[in-house]
C-alpha cells in the first residue's frame, strides 16, 4: 500500500471552501461490531492512528460541537491541538467548544466552562432554568436559546454560522449525533472501524427515533492503518464522485 502523507491527510479530511452555512462533520470511532464504547469507554477502541485523524480534524475545524455529558466524560478543556497548522489554514489557534444541553446543566465554575483556552458557546433552550442561564452569561459565556423544550439543531447550527463558526466537528455524544442525523444535518461522517468485536450492551454512536427514511451516504475515502479502517461518508446530494480504496495511513 502506498502511504498517504500529511497534505493529503488534510486534503481527505478538509472542509469544502467557501461556506455560507454551518458544514457538520461528525468524528467517531466503533467496533467492528459496531460498538461506540467497551463497558461505557471508547479510548479503548482508539489507537496512535486514530488520535491523529481525531486531532486533525479538530486542527481543521471553527468550532467543535458536543453534547455536555460527552465533553465532562472527555475532559474537553483540556483538548490539543496544532496552533501552527490552525494558522496555516487561516483559524484562531484553538476553536472553540460548543457545548450543547437542554438544562443548562454547567456552571460558570465548571472546567468546561472556566479552564478552555477559548470561551466555549453554551447552546440551550428556552425551558432551561433562568437562574443558569443568567449565571453563565454573567461570567462571559455566550449563551445561545433556541428551541422551546429542547435545543432546536437547526437552529444552534445556524447561530454558530452567524458567528463565523462554519467548520463543525461534531463528536457527540449520541443523542445529539442522532439528532442532527434526524434532522439531516450531517453533511460527512468520518468513522474509524477498531480491529474489535465487543457483544455486551454498549451503544451505537448514534441514538434517536428512527428518522422517516434512510439518510444516503457516499463513500469517499477509506484508508487503514493498525488494523483499523478510517471511512470518511458524505452526504449523498452532495458528494463529489466517491474515492474507493484502502491506502496504507502513513
Amino acid at each position: 500500500m502506498v502511504p498517504v502523507d500529511e497534505s493529503d491527510l488534510e486534503t481527505l479530511y478538509d472542509y469544502p471552501a467557501g461556506l455560507d452555512r454551518a458544514w457538520v462533520q461528525a468524528n467517531f470511532v466503533a467496533s467492528a461490531d459496531g460498538a461506540a464504547t467497551v463497558d461505557g469507554d471508547s479510548e479503548c477502541l482508539s489507537g496512535p492512528a486514530d488520535r491523529r485523524v481525531l486531532g486533525l480534524a479538530r486542527d481543521l475545524a471553527d468550532v467543535i460541537m458536543v453534547g455536555v455529558a460527552t465533553a465532562v466524560a472527555g475532559a474537553y478543556q483540556k483538548i490539543r491541538v496544532d496552533p501552527a497548522r490552525r494558522t496555516a489554514h487561516g483559524l484562531r489557534p484553538h476553536p472553540p467548544i460548543a457545548l450543547v444541553t437542554n438544562r443548562c446543566s454547567l456552571g460558570p465554575d465548571a472546567p468546561q466552562i472556566a479552564d478552555c483556552p477559548e470561551p466555549p458557546v453554551v447552546i440551550t433552550c428556552r425551558a432551561a432554568p433562568h437562574t443558569a442561564k443568567r449565571d453563565l452569561i454573567a461570567a462571559g459565556v455566550d449563551l445561545v436559546t433556541v428551541g422551546d423544550a429542547a435545543v432546536d439543531l437547526r437552529g444552534a447550527l445556524s447561530a454558530l454560522a452567524e458567528r463565523g463558526l462554519r467548520r463543525v466537528d461534531c463528536e457527540g455524544g449520541p443523542t445529539l449525533f442522532g439528532g442532527l442525523v434526524d434532522e439531516d444535518l450531517v453533511d460527512a461522517l468520518c468513522l474509524t472501524v477498531a480491529p474489535f468485536v465487543v457483544g455486551g450492551r454498549d451503544g451505537r454512536i448514534s441514538t434517536h427515533p428512527l428518522p422517516a427514511q434512510a439518510r444516503p451516504m457516499a463513500l469517499e475515502s477509506v484508508l487503514q492503518a493498525e488494523g483499523s479502517l478510517f471511512v470518511k461518508y458524505r452526504r449523498l446530494r452532495d458528494a463529489a464522485t466517491p474515492v474507493h480504496g484502502s491506502p496504507e495511513l502513513g
